[in-house]
């Protein structure tokens, strides 16, 4: 395995809910690394790190936000790869994650973020999407997502 996905996260409160995307991603064989780095209280950090992404063999980033919710789009504002945005519930949060959902789906033109669900089941889909976008290069992750679909439809076929 190579590392191709980072996922990064707000707060280390986030950990939890984005840890599903690690483990999701594992069980697919893909690595993943993980960190905790802030928008708005590590900017000049968040650019360094998104620097060594691309030479680092990293394809796509996952971005893990509650409240305000602007780290996948300043992650998506300095790089070219793919950045899928999961918007999570802050201690904070208004309406269940909303908050979050509107501040990470809304981006300008031209600097998209592929958001998917609130919470546990967007760090789930986050991390299948960015096997599904490998899997267009690599036959063996396409192959280990058609099992992995098989075994959900078996699992509802068995109840």
């Amino acid at each position: 395995m190579s590392l191709r996905v980072a996922i990064v996260m707000g707060s280390a409160s986030d950990e939890p809910t984005m840890r599903v995307a690690s483990e999701t991603l594992l069980g697919l064989g893909i690595e993943s690394e993980m960190r905790v780095l802030s928008a708005h209280r590590t900017p000049h950090a968040l650019r360094e790190w998104v620097e060594t992404l691309e030479p680092g063999g990293v394809r796509i980033v996952i971005c893990g936000a509650g409240g305000a919710a602007h780290l996948a789009g300043a992650v998506a504002a300095l790089t070219t790869l793919p950045v899928i945005g999961v918007p999570l519930v802050a201690p904070n949060a208004i309406g269940g994650g909303l908050d979050a959902l509107l501040s990470t789906v809304q981006m300008p033109r031209g600097v998209p973020v592929a958001t998917v669900a609130v919470g546990e089941a967007g760090a789930a889909n986050a991390a299948i999407l960015a096997a599904e976008i490998l899997a267009t290069a690599d036959e063996e992750i396409g192959a280990r997502l058609r099992t992995m679909r098989e075994g959900m439809a078996a699992k509802v076929l068995a109840r």
